[in-house]
């Protein structure tokens, strides 16, 4: 009787066992072989049996125990590899498919404002000039009439190279007014040569480097400079220039700009520029406020003539402006630090295409 109540017993489970799913099937080896378990019941029963009953009975049950505990694990292998299988055809790559496209990269927002400055300018009759980072002391400051005691030649101010004693440092440039420096020093030498050389009409836009670190100042900047030397250029031809050019990058026709007097040693007369702009708002070209947004002014005498330059025949205007400001005004930013982060989510929200360069015809 025992031995026919373990025969249906294996039977049964060695069928529920064949077709039972992952949950299923745990409930079958918990229901068999579990504390409480059918087999587990029987083999506490041999307590019971005489010796030679319980020895023949003993065997019995282990080795339908084993046989259970083998179909159970045979089931789970299965079920694994179904899964397994079912998942590799769900998670089917096709490696001949052709790759994704990766993100477009963008232009940076200074990129794109130089390249507007460059069309708009170019349309003008301007040229591009550039010159080297490091520059001497009398390129970056003494050519350009600034004094010995002038604010800007303090360590606090200007990162200076090291040097020998007997030489002063060279420096970081501190503005790319050098670039012009160079430049009237081979337009004189041309002048020399020729009757009658053709007019300085360049725009310097380029790196520059200061001491100081904050939300609207950053050690490393870019600037753009520009530089008309001629015959009877006056403080019109300036004012035309730089009114022209503010409306065309800002694209407000009507956008107001004033000259206001100031100080530069390098120009006299020297003036700050302004632009009509609603300081509620933000909002460039309405409201009733001014705000400053370059320098400029007439060459000083004496720096055409520390370029060799006769300034009794020749003159012109000069200005500066710096790209970070003009991009942080033109569309709303409001940290400069933000431009040299690398953020690629601040890249994509303000670069530009390189599909789309910058032209007049875009409406600048």
């Amino acid at each position: 009787m025992q031995g026919e109540t373990l025969k249906t017993l294996v039977e049964h489970a060695l069928a529920a066992i064949a077709v039972a799913d992952f949950p299923t099937l745990e409930e079958l080896r918990i229901s068999l072989l579990g504390k409480n378990g059918k087999v587990t019941a029987l083999l506490k029963s041999l307590g019971g049996m005489e010796p030679e009953a319980r020895k023949a009975a003993g065997a019995e049950i282990n080795a339908a125990k084993t046989r259970i505990a083998e179909a159970l694990a045979e089931r789970r292998a299965g079920l694994e590899a179904e899964s397994l299988a079912a998942r590799l055809a769900a998670e089917r790559i096709d490696v001949t498919a052709p790759p994704r496209p990766a993100p477009r990269g963008a232009i940076h927002p200074l990129s794109r404002t130089q390249e507007e400055l460059a069309a708009i300018f170019s349309a003008m009759g301007f040229i591009i000039a550039e010159g080297p980072d490091i520059e001497t002391d009398w390129y970056n400051f003494s050519a350009l009439n600034i004094p010995a005691h002038h604010p800007a030649r303090a360590m606090m101010d200007t990162f200076y190279l090291r040097a020998p004693e007997t030489a002063r440092p060279p420096v970081l440039r501190t503005h790319t007014s050098p670039v012009q420096i160079r430049t009237m020093l081979d337009w004189a030498l041309d002048e020399g040569l020729k009757d009658q050389p053709g007019p300085i009409r360049i725009i310097v836009p380029g790196r520059t480097f200061r001491a100081d670190h904050d939300a609207t100042h950053s050690p490393m900047f870019h600037q753009c400079e520009g530089l008309v030397i001629g015959h009877d250029i006056t403080l019109a031809h300036l004012k035309g220039c730089l009114i022209d050019f503010l409306r065309a990058y800002f694209d407000v026709p009507q956008l107001p700009v004033r000259l206001r007097a100031s100080y530069f040693p390098f120009t006299e007369p020297s003036m700050e520029v302004d632009i009509g702009w609603n300081r509620q708002t933000g909002q460039i070209g309405e409201g009733t406020d001014w705000l400053e947004i370059a320098g400029s002014g007439m060459v000083h005498s004496n720096v055409l003539a520390n370029c060799g330059i006769d300034p009794r025949r020749f003159q012109g205007f000069a200005f500066g402006v710096g790209l970070e400001r003009l991009t942080m005004l033109k569309h709303g930013i409001n940290d400069l630090r933000l431009f040299y982060e690398s953020d690629v989510r601040w890249l994509r929200h303000y670069g530009v295409s390189p599909l789309a360069p910058a032209s007049l015809h875009e409406g600048l």
